[in-house]
């Protein structure tokens, strides 16, 4: 077991809040859930396990390709195409973080040092329609240029959720440091309190979606720990690729040949689950387990929770705020308290963070696939099932199988079908739905 952060120190007093004043989030240093999990034994056993499928999964394919080639196919051609275009998935991630670092922090700290101290007046106002159009831009360009080059999947997620993170990281800063700067009184301060441009650059590195000034930090740099959870990436990159391999393309490369009757899409979503389930274990385990922690580590981010106990849940409104903490921080922080403030009322606060967070993974899956299926969008209604905890696994298990269903087949029927319309509907209609695939010669 590579080198772990030291224990959690005692949490910092919480500065006394009026009446109802809503809490901050407070950074310590604390080590992820999983990192205290896998020093017991029988948690770790579990672990091992995983690796054994993993290894198991690997034979199977060899062994597969042996016998139906005579020699083992070592191409992996899945993950090529998955990875398509990936100079221009490179270039494109550069201009938006250049964009971030050369453009927001110089132009809100122009802001900052030429406004007359005060409340806010109409010249802060114009700045602040800048600001919207930046972000608006932020939004479009990147978005053209993915559908201009027709990216992938995999490098249709890289960029959006890239994308999505930049801006809530730019929003992050920019929502926390107004305050400050529209508080300053010249004749009691000298210096408006604006952060050096050391703190920016941290941030937009740091795995917080949440500004702050200064974080908690580590007092040494494992890089063996490192190393190790980047290989966990690359592990579970093929575990995902070995799934889809040998249990997903086949059941839907060619689900539409026939007219989808009733029985034939029960047994695809019912043989879908189990793997959905593995491919939503081993993602969360790669992004918010092992790539967080492995930057949490070369930034000696003391701060690792970036997730609870979500397997614990009994709900799915509990399940949404414990499996990613680190975009609910950002929902509670910037949206929840900021609708609270405004509007008043728990529920109001609570519909537009459900709301937002329901936007932000169809605009990703939109930009991914190509099409418009709101699949997802309609499970997010369900996040208030309440229950024991065996029920929400039968639901995760449940939806997993329909998401991964409808979208295979959706993908495939897009793929398999002639366009049948040349507008903008063509995104809009199920193409699943309506395609008639008599007589049609389905692609490999």
């Amino acid at each position: 077991m590579p080198p772990l952060p030291p224990p959690p120190l005692p949490p910092p007093p919480h500065k006394k809040r009026k009446n109802g004043e809503l809490p901050d989030k407070i950074f310590v240093n604390r080590r992820s859930v999983l990192s205290e999990l896998f020093e017991v034994n029988h948690i770790r056993t579990i672990y091992h396990i995983f690796v054994a499928i993993l290894i198991v999964f690997s034979l199977n394919t060899f062994i597969h390709d042996w016998i139906h080639t005579g020699r083992p196919v070592l191409d992996f051609a899945l993950i090529q195409w998955n990875f398509g275009q990936f100079p221009k998935v490179i270039a494109l991630w550069l201009c938006m973080k250049g964009s971030t670092t050369v453009i927001v922090y110089p132009v809100f700290y122009h802001w900052a040092n030429s406004r007359t101290p005060g409340k806010a007046r109409l010249w802060d106002y114009l700045w602040l329609g800048v600001y919207i159009i930046y972000m608006i831009s932020f939004t479009i360009l990147p978005l053209t240029y993915l559908f201009e080059y027709k990216f992938p999947p995999t490098s249709s997620i890289i960029i959006t959720c890239e994308q999505l993170r930049l801006m809530m990281k730019t929003h992050a800063f920019v929502r926390s440091n107004i305050p400050r700067i529209l508080n300053f009184k010249k004749e009691d301060e000298t210096e408006n309190g604006f952060p050096d441009f050391s703190k920016y650059l941290y941030f937009l590195f740091a795995p917080t979606l949440v500004y702050q000034d200064s974080y908690p930090r580590t007092p040494s740099i494992s890089w063996k720990y490192v190393v190790s959870n980047f290989a966990q990436v690359l592990a579970c990159m093929f575990y995902i690729y070995y799934i889809f391999e040998r249990f997903c393309v086949p059941v839907f490369q060619n689900f539409n040949q026939d007219h989808v009757t009733l029985k034939g899409f029960m047994l695809s979503v019912f043989g879908c689950m189990l793997p959905g389930t593995l491919v939503l274990f081993i993602g969360f385990f790669a992004i918010l387990h092992s790539w967080l922690n492995a930057f949490a580590e070369m930034l000696s981010f003391g701060d690792r929770l970036f997730y609870k106990d979500w397997w614990n849940s009994t709900t799915f409104s509990n399940y949404y705020r414990t499996w990613n903490v680190v975009v609910h921080d950002w929902l509670y922080t910037y949206v929840y308290k900021d609708v609270y403030y405004l509007i008043g009322g728990r529920a109001v606060s609570m519909a537009m963070v459900f709301l937002l967070s329901a936007v932000f993974h169809e605009y990703i899956l939109i930009a991914t696939f190509g099409f418009f299926f709101p699949v997802l969008f309609v499970m997010f209604a369900g996040a208030g099932f309440r229950g024991l905890n065996v029920f929400m696994w039968v639901a995760l298990f449940i939806g997993t199988g329909l998401l991964m269903c409808l979208y295979s087949m959706e993908w495939y029927a897009r793929y398999n079908c002639p366009v049948s319309t040349d507008n903008f509907l063509d995104y809009l209609i199920p193409r699943s739905w309506f395609c008639d695939f008599s007589g049609l010669e389905l692609k490999s």
